[in-house]
Order: C-alpha cells, then sequence, then structure tokens
C-alpha cells in the first residue's frame, strides 16, 4: 500500500503528534500544528474557529471581537446550528413544535460536545465530537438525537460532516445548518457563483420568493435561502473557494450590512465590508424527518477555486 493511501492511525492523547488542548479564554480546544495546516476547534459548540493551509491564510473569517465564554456563541469560524436553524417561529410546524425557546440557531451551538476519536497521518487529521440531545435539553428541545460531527483537515482543504440519528421512537423533524464565515477584502467585489436561475426566500422583503440572476453580488444587508445545494464558488479580490456539500437541498447567503452590523454582538461596526457568510443548510422547505433509528448526514468540503 501506497503511503499516501494509509489509513490514519487512531491515537490516545498522549501520543497525539499534531493536537493539542489549550484553554482560549474560559474554553477548552484543541488546537491542530501539523506540517501542513493548522487548525482551532473547540469543544463548545463543536466550533471550527480557524484552518490555514500551510503558507496561506486564513480561510475563515472570526471577528476580532469574538468573546469565548461559556453559554455565549462564538462569532465567527463555522458555528452549528442544530436540530434547528434560525428563528424557531420561521421553520416548519413539525420542526417548530419541538423547540421550546425563541432563541434562533439550536441547542448545539453552545452545548459542550464530547471527543469522540482522533487520528492522525502524515497528510491529514480526523477529529469526531458527538453530542447527545437527551432529557438533559428538555427546558428548549423535545427529542432524543445523536449529533456526530466528524472533521478532516489537509492541505485540500477541510470538510465536515454532521450525521444525526433519531434516537427516539417517534419521527424526528429538524433543520441544521454549517453556518460558514469566510474572508474578504472587499465586499462589494466579492462575487458567488452557482447559484443563477436557483429560486430564493429573500428573508428582508417579506420572505418573498424570487429567482436568482446571475452571480451573486452583495450590496447591502443580505440574507437569503435558496432552494439549491449545488457546488459554488466564492470569488473574492484576493481568493476562490469551492463548497460541495452533501445531504443539503438549501444554502443560506448572508452578510448583515451597514445598519445590521451596529446591532450585532461581538461584531465590529465595519466587519460586513470583510465577510461573508455561505452556509451549507437543511433550512425552510428542506427540513429533514428521521425515522426511529434512522440517520442523515449534512456535510461541506471548503477547498479552493
Amino acid at each position: 500500500m501506497p503511503e499516501s493511501s494509509k489509513p490514519p492511525l487512531s491515537l490516545s492523547p498522549g501520543q497525539w503528534s499534531f493536537i493539542r488542548w489549550n484553554t482560549i479564554g474560559q474554553l477548552e480546544a484543541l488546537e491542530i500544528h501539523h506540517p501542513l495546516f493548522e487548525a482551532t476547534l473547540f469543544l463548545q459548540g463543536a466550533h471550527l474557529t480557524r484552518f490555514i493551509p500551510k503558507s496561506d491564510e486564513d480561510w475563515l473569517w472570526m471577528s476580532p471581537t469574538a468573546r469565548f465564554e461559556p453559554g455565549r456563541a462564538i462569532r465567527g469560524g463555522i458555528p452549528i446550528c442544530w436540530p434547528w436553524f434560525g428563528d424557531p417561529a420561521r421553520n416548519a410546524p413539525e420542526v417548530r413544535k419541538r423547540v421550546k425557546t425563541q432563541g434562533p440557531h439550536g441547542l448545539g451551538r453552545t452545548a459542550v460536545w464530547k471527543l469522540e476519536d482522533a487520528c492522525e497521518s502524515a497528510h491529514e487529521v480526523e477529529i469526531s465530537l458527538s453530542l447527545d440531545a437527551n432529557q438533559d435539553f428538555d427546558n428548549v428541545w423535545h427529542g432524543h438525537a445523536l449529533a456526530l460531527l466528524t472533521f478532516n483537515f489537509s492541505v485540500r482543504g477541510c470538510q465536515l460532516a454532521l450525521t444525526t440519528t433519531n434516537l427516539g421512537s417517534e419521527p424526528l423533524a429538524f433543520s441544521q445548518a454549517l453556518h460558514t464565515y469566510l474572508p474578504t477584502s472587499d465586499i462589494k467585489g466579492t462575487r458567488i457563483l452557482g447559484l443563477g436561475f436557483a429560486h430564493y426566500i429573500d428573508t428582508l422583503k417579506n420572505w418573498e420568493y424570487c429567482t436568482q440572476d446571475g452571480p451573486i453580488y452583495f450590496d447591502g444587508e443580505t440574507d437569503r435561502i435558496y432552494e439549491n445545494g449545488d457546488p459554488l464558488t466564492v470569488v473574492t479580490p484576493a481568493t476562490s473557494r469551492k463548497l460541495t456539500a452533501i445531504g443539503s437541498d438549501s444554502t443560506v447567503v448572508w452578510n448583515p450590512g451597514p445598519k445590521k452590523a451596529l446591532k450585532l454582538s461581538d461584531f465590529p461596526d465595519t466587519a460586513w465590508q470583510t465577510m461573508l457568510c455561505v452556509e451549507t443548510a437543511n433550512a425552510a422547505s428542506d427540513y429533514r424527518v428521521l425515522n426511529s433509528g434512522q440517520s442523515h448526514t449534512l456535510g461541506v468540503l471548503i477547498g479552493r477555486g
């Protein structure tokens, strides 16, 4: 077997070569220092905040005023929205009936996930985290599901795969998103390719249905749910990134613009000019239903465009 095709070796924490525990702010994180890339992954929210291939810039945008505190969502990176996306009231009735809070984006975003496995090789690092959403979360959500999130890092890019398994006895409806923040040197010089002619919901126009005409450009606040999960390319003045989704028929595109930026927590007033969010999702009519014991995987591969 050629060295490049050898499977990663699973190691116990004491044997890790490239992974280190660290405390950042008040939160526990795994920091990966591999010869080919670096990454930072928090247990709270299973939140990836940094991915830097060798001799490259960070592929993710992080707010310079982000705070790392228990129970507080981290601004930037790739937040995990699960088992509901956005405002509970804007979800399908089957999803909404399980949510017992008005808080957006689900319990997984601030829950502490469990380290399940970590594998290393000369070419990649793979880390799996899990969250057992059981009776401990009865105050915010009714259901029993297991979320397993696997991160794969290599010089080619990073991949996230979020598998939900219904551990309850009744059908489980849920929505979710991998809420990816991407950097740009100029939002007005940034465009997204691959969603031309796709139908979308414009949440800023009273949830009106529209059709995309050509590439997506940004001119002020943008908040849209596209009914499309095809591969797309984000082109900025300095970079090009390709996002390839699995298990998704919806994509959320978001930028707060100048006015909403003033109201956001942990977000500088002018930061809207240097970031955008492209979210691989199961949102709006693309919510999913699992029978008892069934699983569904939502994933995204972020690579060079």
